[in-house]
């Protein structure tokens, strides 16, 4: 029903079909805590495979990964760049994954893994 943020984070409220509302719920005291899991559900209204997701991931953290300037440090560190520019390196993410572009990174599983590496050893290379 709704998504709002307060200072202690996020609210969410949801709308139960009262035949889905157990009754131990409606009887416990107010304040009561619980844990709820949610998956997205596909059209069909089966869980989705998270797996679905891996590839729009991968797209995402190559972008971010274009922009962070401390990931273009790491490449000039590790003497695969001269030059940082948001650019060059994202041109950089796409010849080490082997794509001509991010967009395949959905599909492509072998790239994704290329990048993966490079971002576990950029994290490490952060830590030290």
């Amino acid at each position: 029903m709704a998504l709002k943020q307060n200072k202690d984070g996020y609210v969410l409220t949801m709308t139960v079909h009262p035949d889905e509302v157990p009754d131990a719920l409606l009887r416990d005291y107010v304040g009561a805590r619980y844990q709820v899991v949610m998956v997205r559900l596909a059209d069909d209204d089966t869980p989705m495979d998270r797996r679905e997701f891996e590839g729009d991931n991968a797209v995402r953290l190559a972008g971010a990964l274009s922009r962070e300037k401390a990931f273009g440090d790491f490449l000039v560190h590790k003497g695969e760049l001269f030059d940082a520019n948001e650019k060059d390196v994202a041109d950089w993410i796409r010849a080490n994954s082997g794509v001509n572009s991010r967009a395949e990174l959905r599909t492509n599983a072998e790239a994704r893994q290329r990048l993966l590496q490079v971002n576990k050893e950029y994290l490490q290379w952060k830590k030290n």
